[in-house]
């Protein structure tokens, strides 16, 4: 191989890199299935708030170190990156599967997410760097498939090993798979790095990982603390001043880690809002449609799992096509047009009941997942055409860390909205409750069910319909805020990328991506 020639592997590479991003994907949601389980007295016995922490020190240490990961690949090597962030994640992940207590699974989460800050970054700038350019859309097209199909697989995967192992089992699969996968990428992966060797910029690494870190503990703590409470208040303010601390230094420093100039690129800038407010949408779906098929329908861990299929079907088929759309009809238009089938599969889905046959759910999903593969898939191939191949991993960590944020705030928002429209939507029922149970079911509808069940006979059997009712109508107004969400980023991409400079940035980015 040459330096004209592509890499004989990269398909091999692809593969690899894929299965590194489903594995730090699927762990989001895969934990999520095992929270019922962890609150068990016979496990963990953890509380409410052990259970957030659970899933969100994950997130968090994820989000917050994407830029300074994606920095670090650039300057020392991205393979390294990758497996050093493979090695940290194995460490967590196994560390979290023998945990004796909430506290300790909480500590190794984090750290199995500054693995997979490193990882997934250097997925997408290896990537970039191993495929040609004539190539290399159809390879990020099918990267974006797999990244969004992680989310819907992981509760599968988690539902499976919790159906048949023990509780640590959903952790452990990841460093039985995470092993296969540091032993085949140390012999296939390839290396790469920025030939310029750029300085790294710690007070920037710094302020941004503060800076988001404050910012995503506000949104994460939101809707359990309350949006006015004054520890929420005082760390998103902390939070956006330290991302103003941030882009100031980043605008006056002469190696800066994010360069600032690529917002003022057109299709860059138009990829992050929309990526951001895609992921708000979706995100807030996956937290709403779970708790849907688990408590609403009652199905089993695993059962739900099966159930989010379609949805990640939809992505894997299409994201590998969209680029044939794309061009035949224009980024704008197709992305657009995805972002507008997933307000469609939002609305389907609010009509959604204890008593509506699968076929509707599965058919919302299945749309869904069809316009997160239209969409995504050039979104992102459109912020990496903006990027110099030198700072691949600085693109990529952008792409990244919008998605991050975008999914954790869609969450905490969408979150408290259904939080809000379910107690209302409990009326008289809580009446009917004794008073030192009342709070419990105004936390949530699943310790709504649990108290029912404890209460039995006619309250109980009143109780468990009110509930379910209050969910129901609280999800269908909560699917419908998500729609006009996607409705809105559509309109984003309509208007941004329109008129002779957002469609020559668009035919650039087709002409630098296109297969």
């Amino acid at each position: 191989m040459t330096a004209t020639e592509p890499d004989p592997r990269r398909w091999w590479v692809l593969g690899v890199l894929c299965v590194n991003l489903v594995l730090i994907v699927a762990a989001v949601s895969s934990a999520n299935v095992a929270l019922p389980t962890l609150a068990r007295p016979d496990t963990l016995n953890a509380s409410q708030t052990g259970l957030q922490w659970i899933v969100d020190a994950y997130a968090l240490v994820f989000a917050g170190l994407l830029l300074p990961a994606g920095a670090i690949g650039d300057r020392f090597g991205r393979k390294g990156a990758l497996q050093v962030g493979l090695l940290i994640f194995i460490g967590g992940s196994l560390a979290a599967a023998f945990a004796g207590g909430t506290g300790q699974l909480i500590a190794a989460r984090a750290v199995a997410g500054a693995g997979a800050a490193l990882i997934m970054p250097t997925t997408l700038s290896i990537l970039s760097n191993v495929f040609p350019p004539h190539e290399r859309a159809r390879a990020i097209a099918i990267w974006a498939g797999f990244a969004g199909a992680g989310g819907a697989i992981g509760p599968l995967v988690g539902g499976f090993t919790l159906t048949h192992f023990w509780w640590g089992s959903v952790f452990l699969i990841n460093v039985i798979i995470g092993t296969v996968a540091l032993a085949v990428g140390a012999v296939i992966v390839p290396t790469s790095r920025d030939h310029e060797r750029s300085p790294l910029d710690p007070l920037g690494s710094l302020l941004s990982m503060l800076g988001f870190g404050s910012l995503l503990f506000a949104v994460i703590e939101a809707p359990e603390r309350g949006w006015t409470d004054g520890v929420v208040v005082l760390t998103a303010v902390a939070g956006v001043a330290l991302l103003g601390g941030f882009v100031g230094w980043e605008r006056a420093s002469r190696s800066p880690m994010l360069d600032l100039s690529l917002f003022r690129v057109r299709r860059f800038s138009t990829g992050v809002i929309t990526i951001t407010m895609a992921f708000f949408s979706m995100f807030g779906m996956f937290f709403i449609a779970t708790q849907y098929f688990q408590y609403v329908r009652g199905d089993s861990a695993l059962v739900a799992g099966v159930s989010m299929l379609p949805n990640a079907l939809g992505m894997l088929f299409w994201a590998p096509r969209s680029q044939r759309i794309v061009a035949r009809i224009g980024p704008r238009r197709t992305i657009a047009g995805g972002l507008l089938l997933h307000a469609t599969g939002f609305l389907l889905l609010s009509f959604a009941s204890a008593d509506t046959p699968y076929l509707l759910a599965g058919l919302a999903l299945a749309v869904i997942g069809t316009g997160s593969g239209l969409a995504m898939a050039p979104t992102t191939a459109m912020i990496m055409s903006a990027v110099p191949m030198n700072r691949a991993g600085m693109g990529s960590a952008v792409n990244d860390t919008a998605r991050e944020v975008g999914g954790a705030t869609g969450i905490a928002v969408l979150g408290s909205i259904l939080a809000t429209r379910y107690r209302a939507g409990l009326g008289d029922a809580l009446a009917s409750v004794p008073s030192g149970l009342q709070a419990l079911v105004e936390r949530g509808v699943g310790q709504a069910l649990r108290v029912a069940e404890t209460l039995g006979g006619p309250e109980g059997a009143a109780l468990d319909e009110a509930a379910r009712g209050a969910f129901t109508s609280a999800m269908a107004v909560t699917l419908r805020l998500a729609a006009l969400t996607a409705v809105a980023a559509a309109l984003v991409v309509h208007r941004l990328l329109r008129g002779p400079a957002g469609e020559a940035e668009s035919a650039q980015a087709g002409v630098t991506i296109e297969v």
